[in-house]
């Protein structure tokens, strides 16, 4: 009996069997917290890619409404809030519940990534920095508070996101850049920002344009490869030039070239240049040659007529001549410019045309400065191309026909009066500066004309003359915005401040 006791006893002391089960249930819980940290972990993920991608969307979102006319730092983190991960942005989510959202603006300056000057922006920045941050709760890593671990009951994600305006690429433009150089624009503009001839303050602005465009399609964008053109720009003056020393404003020489009586291409006309001794309003062609680096922002070239024709890489080049002597007539400049960039859009297709008209807008030229064909003296046709009467009307006419053809017309009155085109009477009486507001593209009333500008700091007509939607900028500042609606902006390192 005893012996049969004490073999129970040694049988149950030696049995194994279950000693397993309480290791399994610590594997349980570690396999399970294991599983579930590797499934918050991926959701988490998830989630981080969804709040970086918003992010990115807000930043880019901001940096494009940077460049809009009438920007300000509240406009801008509005249209930030329409792209973020909040409850009410486009890019809001159920898996990024309650984000913060925070926005900083600066002004870069030393950067070749931000291309814009921060006078571009009415803000008075070019770049923009984004950041959201949400609170993710777990779901199954908190099983490892059953087994006394302190597991996390949620992750706070960060995204960060910075972008500049007009810094990117757009579609392909051709832009015909008319530029005022009658006797006017030799006059002095006291204005901090220049305090130099009109003529000169209005080259630097086309430089600081000239910056911003792309002159090479992206994969020619170095200055090892030839570059095939993606911009394109050429250079229109008024008044007329005779064609054979046109020459003399793109050289550097000073030579002033020949000014003849306004000449008055038809409206719709096929174009062809002109040589020889006939008129001419333009001083190059359709070009992307203004830099050796064929890339956006590289030093201007010296080689290149059209950089030379707007002062030179610096402004040290004579650039062109404000001669004048004919008065001011530019509705055949127009007529003249839209004609070429019909052609180069042709030579380009799926490119879009630009042009930019630069002037005080006061059309007053006198009887024999204006002729039709050359030779013949215009007489007073009325509010009829070409005529001496409602001169401002006519180069409203013209530049509305640029619209209607598919061209976008930004126009920048420089010194413009509230009084003047003395030749538009009655019905027709207009100021300079409502002429040239009327000329831009989209132009609605004297509110709402969102491609006019004027300059907020020149000293002729100070103050006389203010655009509704872009009040407050420099001729510099005014170029580099009017960039910056052909151009795309664009994400840059969170470093770059």
């Amino acid at each position: 009996m005893k012996r049969k006791m004490h073999s129970r006893i040694t049988k149950i002391v030696a049995d194994d069997h279950g000693q397993i089960l309480p290791w399994m249930v610590l594997m349980n819980v570690l396999i399970i917290g294991v599983a579930g940290l590797s499934i918050d972990l991926g959701r988490t993920y998830v989630c981080y890619r969804q709040l970086q991608a918003s992010t990115d969307a807000a930043a880019l979102a901001g940096a494009y409404a940077l460049g809009q006319p009438s920007s300000s730092q509240s406009s801008v983190t509005s249209e930030i809030a329409l792209y973020a991960a909040t409850a009410h942005g486009a890019n809001g989510s159920g898996n990024l519940p309650s984000p913060t959202i925070s926005t900083t603006f600066s002004c870069v300056t030393d950067s070749a990534m931000v291309a814009a000057s921060c006078d571009a922006s009415n803000t008075g920045y070019n770049v923009v920095r984004v950041t959201q941050t949400a609170t993710v709760p777990t779901l199954f890593i908190q099983v490892l508070s059953l087994a006394g671990i302190n597991a996390a009951k949620s992750l706070t994600l960060t995204a960060t996101s910075s972008a500049t305006m007009a810094s990117g690429q757009n579609d392909q433009v051709n832009v015909a850049m008319v530029v005022d150089a009658t006797a006017s624009m030799n006059t002095n503009d006291t204005d901090a920002s220049c305090g130099n001839t009109r003529i000169y303050c209005a080259l630097q602005g086309v430089r600081t344009m000239l910056g911003l465009l792309a002159p090479c399609t992206s994969s020619t964008a170095k200055s090892t490869a030839t570059c095939v053109p993606y911009d394109q720009v050429s250079l229109f003056t008024f008044p007329t030039i005779q064609a054979n020393t046109a020459k003399y404003d793109t050289d550097c020489s000073g030579t002033a070239p020949t000014i003849i009586p306004y000449t008055t291409p038809a409206k719709g006309a096929t174009w062809s240049a002109p040589t020889g001794t006939a008129g001419t309003y333009q001083l190059t062609g359709y070009v992307s040659d203004w830099t050796a680096s064929n890339q956006v922002g590289g030093s201007l070239s010296s080689s290149s007529s059209l950089v030379n024709g707007v002062g030179g890489p610096t402004g040290s080049c004579a650039g062109m001549d404000s001669v004048g002597g004919d008065g001011t007539y530019y509705a055949g400049a127009i007529y003249a410019a839209q004609a070429s960039l019909v052609a180069a859009k042709a030579a380009a297709p799926g490119s879009r045309n630009v042009m930019i008209i630069l002037s005080d807008g006061d059309a007053s030229a006198a009887s024999g400065k204006i002729q039709n064909p050359p030779g013949t003296n215009v007489g007073h046709n009325g509010n009829t191309y070409p005529s001496l009467d409602d001169q401002c009307h006519q180069a409203i006419t013209a530049a509305q026909y640029a619209s209607a053809s598919g061209t976008t017309v930004y126009t920048i009155a420089y010194g413009a009066s509230s009084s003047g085109c003395s030749t538009d009477t009655g019905s027709l009486a207009i100021s300079p500066c409502n002429a040239m507001m009327q000329m831009s593209s989209g132009y609605v009333s004297a509110s709402n004309a969102p491609s006019f500008y004027s300059d907020a700091t020149a000293s002729q007509n100070k103050g006389q003359c203010t655009s509704p939607s872009n009040p407050n900028l420099t001729l510099n500042g005014i170029f580099g915005n009017i960039s910056a609606q052909l151009t795309k902006p664009r994400l840059i390192p969170n470093s770059v401040t």
